[in-house]
């Protein structure tokens, strides 16, 4: 489980600065998928080999009355959302009101702060970090972030802040958790898995915030719904911050074994909707696609057809996910969620023999031999399966430039022809023998 940070201060103060230049290149999305929509708000950084989040929360202002609401809503989705706040400053300009309107925000909660007073690139003013006492955080730390001055002690000092979370799962249980927007029926769907007939039901505490992950038995087996509620305060906080559910979402994908995309049938697909399914993709862990609501779609013979090619239409990278259309209401093929969620956890988790594994290769090439890119003809010598979680084949080759996307492409499609891949993933990577 990742820590998240978030970086929150009055506009022109150069948080976004801070922001790039801790992410680097680090960006949360960095594979070339075609169709993989990218939200630039949400990176990861890297430090002294710890991974974290980092948000950028834009900029503060109080210019009139009606911008408290804003100010407040800011600082209080940063509190929660965060396990370490960065509260940047203009060191050139001193205290503004706005300034310390956040900080009284930021005193109030059990959160670690740390202050970064930007802008001290010159020791002229060096003496103004002084001033910043007042604000009641403590230690300062003066900062460039154009220039990466004083960057390295503020996020040696983070490192310590930054809480130890540790994941505790039986070694049987399979962890899920069921994703989307707001109001596709989420919360139906995880009670009618769960029903009356649940043998074990425990509250687990979770990682973060009062998120309340739910552990069942069905057929013999363990599982644990992983909670997407996040934060449990009055809906008003987020009721325009649709943007800051991506983090809650990628918290619970990250706790995830297998990540179930809810999609309303009723309404169909929405940009956020390609949000969330990006990220599913992107973790590595196996999807299924729940068309819920159904029962209120209009049918015909060919509309399940219809609604499932639009859905590989709009997801082409999540081609691997099996679909399934469910009433969470009535009840409707609820119950086969779980085999699939099964599948897709077993797959994700196969491993491969490589004596099998090259016989397909040696298949492939002969079916389909290579052609010429990039000045040269790729010649594949073995491969073998690194990893799983996701399964990740490695190709040895005669040199890795050769390899099209539409060969790696089919050299996909043969292992999940050969093999049962469904529902997950597969990474291929290429490197030059030696």
């Amino acid at each position: 489980m990742l820590g998240v940070v978030a970086i929150v201060g009055r506009a022109n103060v150069g948080k976004s600065t801070i922001f790039n230049r801790i992410a680097g290149e680090r960006i949360s999305i960095v594979e070339d998928t075609p169709g993989v929509t990218r939200d630039r708000i949400y990176a990861k950084g890297n430090w002294l080999t710890q991974e974290f989040r980092i948000i950028d929360t834009g900029g503060i202002e109080l210019n009139d009355a009606p911008f408290t609401k804003q100010i407040q809503l800011q600082a209080e989705i940063a509190i929660q959302e965060a396990d370490v706040i960065i509260f940047v400053v203009n060191g050139r300009e001193g205290i503004t009101n706005e300034d310390e309107y956040v900080a009284k925000l930021l005193l109030k909660s059990d959160k670690p702060v740390i202050m970064a007073v930007n802008k001290i690139d010159d020791q002229a003013f060096v003496d103004n970090l002084y001033d910043f006492y007042s604000l009641g955080f403590g230690e300062l730390f003066a900062v460039s972030g154009s220039h990466g001055i004083g960057i390295g002690d503020m996020l040696d000092r983070m490192i310590e802040l930054m809480p130890k979370k540790e994941l505790h799962k039986e070694e049987s249980e399979i962890r899920f958790s069921i994703i989307g927007r707001p109001n596709v029926g989420k919360s139906s769907l995880s009670n009618a898995l769960i029903g009356e007939e649940r043998t074990i039901v425990s509250d687990v505490e979770g990682t973060t915030r009062d998120a309340i992950d739910t552990s069942f038995k069905k057929n013999g087996r363990l599982y644990t719904v992983v909670d997407t509620a996040g934060m449990r305060k009055k809906g008003r906080i987020f009721e325009d911050v649709e943007k800051y559910s991506i983090l809650r979402a990628l918290s619970a994908i990250e706790k995830s074994d297998v990540v179930v995309v809810v999609i309303d049938a009723s309404v169909g697909i929405i940009e956020q909707d390609k949000h969330v399914a990006g990220y599913a993709h992107e973790s590595g862990k196996g999807v299924v696609i729940v068309v819920n609501k159904w029962d209120l779609v209009t049918k015909d013979e060919k509309t399940m057809a219809k609604t499932e090619k639009m859905l590989k239409d709009h997801f082409k990278y999540l081609d691997y996910a099996q679909i399934l259309f469910t009433s969470a209401q009535t009840g409707q093929r609820v119950t086969n969620l779980l085999g699939l969620i099964d599948e897709a956890y077993d797959n994700n988790h196969r491993r491969i023999a490589t004596s099998l594994l090259n016989d397909v290769l040696i298949d492939a090439q002969a079916m389909n031999p290579t052609t010429t890119f990039n000045g040269g003809r790729l010649k594949i010598y073995y491969g073998n399966q690194v990893s799983v979680v996701p399964p990740t084949f490695v190709l040895f080759v005669n040199d890795p430039m050769y390899l099209h996307f539409s060969y790696k492409r089919y050299i996909e499609n043969c292992l999940r022809e050969r093999f049962n891949f469904d529902g997950t993933p597969i990474h291929i990577i290429a490197r030059k023998r030696d």
